[in-house]
């Protein structure tokens, strides 16, 4: 049994047996995160998808506290690595595949931007298809819609979309996606955290449930899904 959690905003983390993956965490200067940073204990990797602060800022605490490896597009690897001592990090790029032993991560596209919180070029920003025993999770995390999607992310087994609108796609869009790559379930993110992307999940889940095929799962801050 693996067990999928929602740390609030774009954080996630993947657990099976005694392997832990998180993804994008930010929790320290978040008004709705549940969990601190120093609560997260024997985590094995962390992907980070862009360089943004609401996506990297408790990234290098936690990897030194839990000796994991970072994995990034190479500049923000290189970043974590020159600039925040983090001992472990794998750099790649779009398009690329890493097999760990219990997890596949491809890298895939994203529209949306990405700066370091120093200012320094972040690369590209990036989703991810994570592949664990045959079931295949894509995180859409912070874009825009884009057609590429189908290429990536077809018929899916768990989409994570983000549907705060302003930065990143909205409801309209992310109802979009979930026709164009054919999710089976659907779990929305990048929402509510500030009022500017506040959104009613209930709502898109409605829409979701009567114009797509896919089945809206809405969890709140903390709450996991099994699979």
């Amino acid at each position: 049994m693996t067990k999928l959690t929602w740390l609030s905003h774009g954080g996630w983390m993947i657990e099976k047996n005694n392997h832990r993956l998180l993804i994008d965490p930010f929790l320290t200067d978040n008004p709705t995160a549940l969990t601190s940073a120093d609560q997260l204990k024997d985590i094995d990797h962390i992907l980070i998808s862009h360089g943004h602060f609401d996506h990297v800022a408790d990234a290098a605490s936690i990897a030194n506290e839990n000796n994991a490896t970072i994995i990034a597009i190479h500049e923000i690897a290189e970043w974590f690595a020159n600039t925040q001592s983090v001992q472990s990090t794998v750099g790649m790029n779009i398009g690329g595949q890493l097999e760990l032993s219990w997890v596949s991560v491809k890298m895939t596209p994203a529209l949306h931007s990405s700066q370091l919180p120093d200012g320094s070029y972040g690369g590209e920003p990036a989703g991810f298809v994570v592949t664990i025993d045959g079931t295949r999770i894509y995180f859409a995390c912070d874009t825009a819609l884009f057609s590429d999607m189908k290429l990536y992310a077809d018929n899916v087994d768990i989409a994570v979309l983000p549907i705060g609108d302003l930065f990143t796609m909205g409801i309209e869009d992310s109802i979009t996606a979930t026709r164009l790559i054919q999710a089976k379930k659907v779990l929305p993110a990048h929402y509510g955290t500030w009022p500017p992307i506040a959104q009613d999940a209930n709502h898109w889940a409605d829409r979701i449930r009567n114009e797509t095929d896919a089945e809206p799962v809405v969890l709140a801050v903390g709450e996991s899904i099994d699979f």
